[in-house]
């Protein structure tokens, strides 16, 4: 599904709330921001549904993933440069490759001409739709639960990880294989279902790209630490990209060390290397680099100990040592069985 300029959607003023705007032949009534970050905006929106049009009526769209009450989420990504505009294609481009119940779906996007801040000036915007799931990001979800000193049973950890592994599964399956590249508790939506483990889901793949690179020269090794540097956020990046070797491959891996990072975080709130920014002159590059982990205080009982190990597996600074996505799923599997009874 290629990105749309759409002549009939142009030249509308830009996105503030309360506005409306039209998603190619879908209109949505703008409700209020949800957030921001980077160069993009999240809003959540109303479709405004007339003679029995709408996103329903689309072939494309997985029904499952209509709305009841007609609310969506919507990222709007202003576009003042090419290079902009070559990576929200491309943003667009690899979200519509996956299909899985555990990465959130692009359910339709447009790029469309808007006005300018200046009188007779014109730029571009694109809007993503996506599902809604307004009970928030596991890092919402955590922090409140820190503040009360509250914690997930074991089992509950086990089951928002397993989904994660399923999801970051799909897209190593592609050939060529996508790493997502920023796998963090910011970037998971969790839904609470009654009488069934929370519902999570990954998403934002803006930092999405082929997983394996050859680097074979120190230009090469210094392109991919300043992409990581913009693309990766810091306490959930993997070594290899900190400090990249000038003759190194890189593969899928990177993503297992974020997601040695997000089990942690899904215990404790926060990346096992987050606490050296309290100290003074702590680094996060070098106690990620040498893997040194601290286990703070957490439910009484407290996590079992083989928790504790699987996330040290999964944080080899070594990548040629460290898990793959089968052998992590081969695993958490285990651990549920045995802490499910």
């Amino acid at each position: 599904m290629g990105c749309s300029f759409s002549g009939l959607n142009a030249f509308y003023d830009a996105v503030g709330a309360g506005g409306d705007v039209w998603i190619n032949e879908n209109r949505f009534r703008v409700l209020r921001q949800l957030g921001e970050g980077g160069l993009s905006y999240v809003y959540l929106v109303k479709e405004v549904v007339s003679d029995g049009a709408g996103l329903a009526r689309k072939k494309s769209i997985d029904p499952s993933h209509i709305s009841d009450d007609g609310t969506y989420v919507m990222k709007k990504v202003p576009i003042q440069s090419e290079e902009q505009l070559k990576l929200v294609r491309e943003e667009i481009r690899v979200s519509s490759l996956f299909n899985h119940p555990n990465l959130l779906p692009l359910l339709d996007h447009a790029i469309i001409a808007v006005k300018g801040a200046q009188q007779g000036s014109q730029n571009r915007e694109a809007y993503l739709l996506f599902p809604v799931h307004l009970d928030g990001t596991l890092l919402d979800v955590t922090k409140v639960m820190q503040a009360k000193m509250d914690f997930f049973p074991t089992i509950t950890v086990l089951q928002i990880f397993r989904q994660l592994c399923a999801g970051l599964k799909h897209m190593h399956s592609f050939d060529p294989s996508y790493a997502h590249n920023d796998v963090k508790p910011g970037n998971i939506m969790i839904t609470h279902r009654k009488g069934q483990p929370p519902l999570a889901i990954l998403m934002d793949f803006g930092s999405t790209c082929p997983a394996r690179k050859e680097i074979r020269s120190p230009a090469e090794a210094l392109q991919v630490q300043e992409w990581a540097a913009e693309h990766c956020s810091a306490p959930f990046r993997a070594p290899e990209l900190w400090d990249c070797p000038s003759h190194a491959n890189i593969d899928e891996r990177t993503d297992i060390w974020s997601l040695g990072c997000t089990l942690y975080a899904i215990m404790y709130g926060s990346s096992p290397f987050e606490y050296v920014l309290g100290e003074s002159g702590g680094n996060l590059q070098l106690a990620g680099m040498n893997a040194q982990i601290e286990w703070p205080s957490g439910p009484d009982p407290p996590y079992p100990e083989p928790l504790h190990q699987f996330v040290v597996w999964m944080l080899q600074p070594q990548p040629a040592i460290r898990p793959n996505i089968d052998d992590i799923i081969f695993h958490v599997d285990k651990l549920i069985s045995k802490y499910s009874s």
